[in-house]
């Protein structure tokens, strides 16, 4: 079928596909498609590669057209597909590829950072989940320009709670968090001011050295940390918690 979109699903620029994973999507067995590109330069990034628009679209697997040949071959077995990136929600041609991919069978999640919020509202009608990115504590414009090192990030990303609190759509906040740019004050901070929004679901993920790479600006986390009193006390605010120390 020919969608009436702008851009194309053939033009988003796949950086990087996961054939299968069951921890993208909560619940699903997934894809994952990683969305060059994000505006955004978190101090932890494991993808600093994608920060930038610019892509070798060369790449092997790297392509909307893998992505198809790979969904097809896995209807069936998959359950969905999730756009992460990068910022999936600064490439144009996202609208094109959800649609695409929900005429395939598939649900669709969206992992972001919610850095542009406008876009994220005119998707969440087609979108099934969504991993919102919790960058620092909420409402406070030092930290969010500490971690993400560009200036107004935490206005847009309060905007893009707003517009999923408003939806029907399942979604889950998560911060990436190490104790040398989040103490355990500010996450308590963070999971106070997630509670009075409304936010039902929380996940830390401790940010670790991924293997092959080194972090000068991190030390390794010990598994004492974050204290057991603050991850009681975040328990206690949410419906659902949960810690990630992948």
């Amino acid at each position: 079928m020919t969608h009436a979109f702008e851009v194309p699903a053939s033009a988003i620029r796949i950086a990087g596909l996961t054939p299968f994973t069951t921890i993208d999507y909560p619940g699903k067995l997934s894809a994952v498609a990683f969305i060059q590109g994000c505006p955004w330069q978190c101090v932890y990034c494991q993808n600093a590669w994608m920060q930038s628009r610019a892509f070798d679209p060369t790449l092997e697997h790297s392509s909307w057209e893998a992505l198809v040949a790979l969904l097809k071959r896995r209807q069936g077995l998959l359950d969905a597909v999730v756009f992460s990136g990068g910022e999936p929600c600064l490439d144009p041609a996202l609208p094109a590829a959800i649609a695409e991919v929900r005429e395939l069978g598939f649900q669709v999640g969206l992992h972001t950072g919610g850095s542009y919020p406008e876009r994220l509202k005119s998707v969440l009608p087609f979108i099934d989940w969504v991993g919102l990115d919790v960058k620092a504590v909420p409402d406070d414009d030092a930290h969010w320009t500490k971690i993400v090192r560009v200036p107004g990030a935490s206005k847009k990303w309060s905007q893009s709670l707003d517009y999923l609190l408003a939806s029907d759509v399942a979604f889950e906040c998560r911060s990436t968090v190490h104790p040398d740019y989040f103490s355990e004050a500010q996450l308590l901070a963070t999971g106070e001011a997630l509670r009075r929004r409304g936010v039902d679901t929380y996940v830390l993920q401790i940010c670790r050295r991924p293997p092959g790479q080194c972090f000068s600006l991190f030390g390794n986390v010990l598994d004492t940390w974050p204290s057991g009193e603050t991850l009681d006390a975040l328990k206690g605010k949410f419906k659902t918690f949960s810690v990630r120390r992948a």
